[in-house]
């Protein structure tokens, strides 16, 4: 499979209510959208993707919003010139490992070239324009063999390509395949709920300034309307006792509405292991019927985990501890595990080459999985619920697009209502079906 032509474009898309990332807000985001062509023999196909280039998420900065969100798409463009020129053929697994250790590094090197770290481009920011790329390629290859993009991992596609081509130790995976790390896909998955540090959550938080659309404000209605169990708490990570209040404060929701899952997500703030201990220790005691609700918690430490390795053990002893942000690609996990971390959130958004490589070395050593969301609407929803499926994660998939901006996901809806509606706590991704990523039905895919 080789690829002849990509065309790429940027959807705008607005948020119904702001969105907080620690320090940062997001209230818009431009959604990559490629089309890549490929060519096999006298085959032809075209796979197709999309990534929200979330600004506030990838990339934290003083520098201004729109010009950091230029130089995204300004690096989309890159990208998509060089995969033209110089991504190789083949399995779209070989080609994207091959692409992300060769080529794409001094891509993002040139970018950065002469900036100092405050102007430079994160290294996630720059997955994050690689993975609309990436995603299509696995689409365009399903399309042209007629075949799942989670079903050609196994021997029969990869033949002797095995992991121990692509991960360490070498020896620990002769002879297996990312597919001996999937499970059989669940078409229904319990389904997590965002509550953003902005988000009212009773009547008293009220401003007068919510949106009046016919969708939720507070949380109560979220939870009665789509039957939630699952709940994502955004918490400051550098306001101890208002990060204490808020938990004890949707906890009591929680136990008043019946939702049995919480977990509480740090936004990266915290630099001291004691802070998140100190919470979760004094909710064990005070309020243990909501501690035991925890099912675990979200990287609570900065992103960047090779110049802050800081010792989590005592953490992990309390909550499964997942890596999200600091997780870029299977090594940052080996890193990440010897520092005391347990377990690996999964995002589509970081290439899904990537995270099948992440995935498997994390279960290849005893690590437990999770599939979070980077507020996904439109095509992108779709790789990343099917990410969760194949995964088997600790429970379900986040997905908060239909809190943020889902009339952005309108006319998928019609086609595969329940995946773009939470209804009964689940998504239902049966209606999935066809080649690729199985996008049957939307127009003019």
């Amino acid at each position: 499979m080789n690829i002849t032509k990509i065309d790429l474009s940027f959807v705008p898309v607005v948020t119904r209510v702001p969105l907080k990332f620690g320090d940062q807000t997001l209230t818009e985001v431009s959604c990559a959208r490629v089309a890549i062509h490929v060519r096999d023999g006298g085959r032809l196909a075209v796979g197709w993707a999309e990534t929200p280039l979330s600004v506030a998420w990838v990339w934290p900065s003083g520098l201004g919003y729109l010009e950091r969100e230029d130089r995204l798409k300004n690096f989309c463009e890159v990208l998509r010139d060089d995969l033209v020129a110089n991504g190789g053929s083949g399995h779209p697994f070989i080609v994207g490992h091959r692409y992300l250790e060769d080529r794409f590094h001094d891509r993002l090197d040139e970018e950065n070239e002469g900036l100092d770290e405050e102007a430079a481009m994160p290294h996630l920011a720059g997955l994050v324009c690689l993975s609309a790329f990436d995603l299509a390629l696995y689409d365009a290859f399903g399309k042209l063999h007629n075949v799942g993009a989670f079903e050609c991992l196994d021997r029969s596609w990869l033949g002797e390509m095995d992991l121990s081509h692509f991960l360490e130790p070498a020896e620990r995976f002769v002879g297996k395949y990312p597919a001996d790390y999937l499970v059989e896909p669940a078409k229904v998955l319990p389904v997590w709920h965002l509550v953003g540090g902005l988000d009212p959550i009773d009547e008293s938080e009220l401003t007068g300034s919510e949106p009046d659309d016919g969708y939720p404000v507070l949380l109560r209605e979220w939870i009665q309307r789509d039957g939630l169990d699952c709940l994502k708490i955004k918490l400051r990570g550098n306001d101890l006792e208002w990060d204490y209040q808020r938990l004890l404060a949707i906890g009591e929701i929680a136990l008043e509405e019946g939702v049995t899952n919480l977990t509480t997500d740090f936004n990266c703030m915290v630099t001291d292991p004691a802070y998140v201990n100190d919470i979760l220790d004094r909710l064990k005691e005070e309020r243990g019927e909501i501690y035991d609700r925890v099912l675990y918690v979200e990287q609570p430490f900065p992103y960047d985990l090779e110049k802050n390795q800081i010792e989590v053990h005592s953490v992990s002893e309390r909550k499964p501890l997942f890596m999200d942000e600091s997780a870029h690609d299977w090594r940052l996990v080996r890193l990440g595990r010897e520092l005391g971390w347990t377990s690996v959130a999964l995002k589509t958004c970081k290439t899904l080459t990537g995270a099948i490589l992440s995935l498997c070395w994390a279960k290849e050593h005893g690590m437990t999985l999770m599939v979070q969301d980077l507020t996904n609407p439109r095509l992108a929803q779709i790789p990343h619920v099917l990410l969760a499926s194949y995964a088997g994660t600790i429970c379900g998939v986040e997905s908060n697009a239909m809190q943020f901006y889902p009339e952005a996901s309108a006319e998928f809806l019609k086609v595969h209502p329940g995946l773009y509606r939470r209804r009964g706590g689940v998504l239902d991704c049966s209606t999935l079906s066809g080649p690729g990523f199985g996008y049957a039905g939307v127009e003019g895919i």
